[in-house]
C-alpha cells in the first residue's frame, strides 16, 4: 500500500475511527463484520514503523489523536493516566546525546538519528502504581496507534528510552515532563509520517479458542 493512498483514504478512515472514540447509541447486531470496515482494515493493516519522514506531526492533528486516547474504556472511568507530547527536537536530541554517552554503541546504525526509533514527535504515558493503570493505559495508546494510521501516520511503541528517562541519567529529562505526583512513566510511542512500510509478521490464530 502507498502513502498516498492512506493519505487519501484518512479522512474517511478518521471520521469513522472517532465515532469508536465517543459513545454509541445504535443496537449492535449479531452478523458478519465486513472486510473493508474502515476499523476493521485500519487495525489488520497497522505496522510497527522505525523509519520516518523529516517532519513532526502538526500539533492539532497530535491533540485529535490523544483525544482518541482518553476516550478509551477504563476502570470505574477514574481516567489514571497522564499525557505528555513532544515535538520539541532539543529534548528528543538532548536525551538522545545523553543516552549515547552511556552507550556508545547505540549510535553505530547508519540510519539512527534519536533513540525513539528515529520518531520526529514522542507520547510519553504515565500512570500510577496500581493493579489496573497498566491495563488502561495500554488501551489508552492502542487508540492512539489506531486513530494515527487511519491518518497516515505511523507509531512504534517504545521500552527502551523509558527505561533510561526512569534511570539516574535520564532524570533531568523525566522532570521536564511533569507528571503529578504519584505518577510514573510507564511507557512512550514514538508518531511519525512513515518512511516505510513494513511487511506483516505472522500472527498465531491458536491462540484463539471458544470454550463452550
Amino acid at each position: 500500500m502507498k502513502m498516498k493512498n492512506i493519505g487519501l483514504t484518512g479522512v474517511a478512515l478518521v471520521l469513522t475511527l472517532m465515532s469508536s472514540c465517543t459513545h454509541s447509541n445504535n443496537d449492535s447486531t449479531d452478523k458478519n463484520v465486513d472486510n473493508q470496515n474502515a476499523v476493521v482494515e485500519t487495525i489488520m493493516s497497522r505496522r510497527s514503523v522505525r523509519a520516518y519522514e523529516d517532519r513532526v506531526v502538526p500539533r492539532d492533528t497530535m491533540e485529535l489523536i490523544a483525544e482518541c486516547g482518553i476516550n478509551a474504556p477504563n476502570g470505574m472511568n477514574k481516567q489514571e493516566w497522564e499525557i505528555r507530547i513532544v515535538d520539541n527536537p532539543d529534548f528528543i536530541n538532548g536525551v538522545t546525546e545523553l543516552y549515547i554517552k552511556e552507550n556508545p554503541d547505540a549510535a553505530k546504525d547508519p540510519g539512527f538519528k534519536n533513540m525513539f526509533r528515529n520518531a520526529p514527535t514522542v507520547v510519553f504515558i504515565g500512570a500510577p502504581d496500581n493493579t489496573y493503570s497498566g491495563v488502561n493505559c495500554g488501551l489508552l495508546g492502542e487508540n492512539m496507534i489506531l486513530a494515527a494510521w487511519s491518518m497516515g501516520i505511523g507509531s512504534c511503541c517504545l521500552g527502551g528510552p523509558v527505561r533510561f528517562i526512569n534511570s539516574e541519567e535520564g532524570a533531568e529529562y523525566l522532570k521536564q515532563l511533569k507528571f503529578s505526583e504519584g505518577y510514573s512513566l510507564i511507557y512512550a510511542i514514538g508518531f511519525g509520517y512513515p518512511a516505510e512500510i513494513p511487511e506483516a509478521k505472522p500472527r498465531d490464530k491458536g491462540k484463539i479458542m471458544f470454550v463452550d
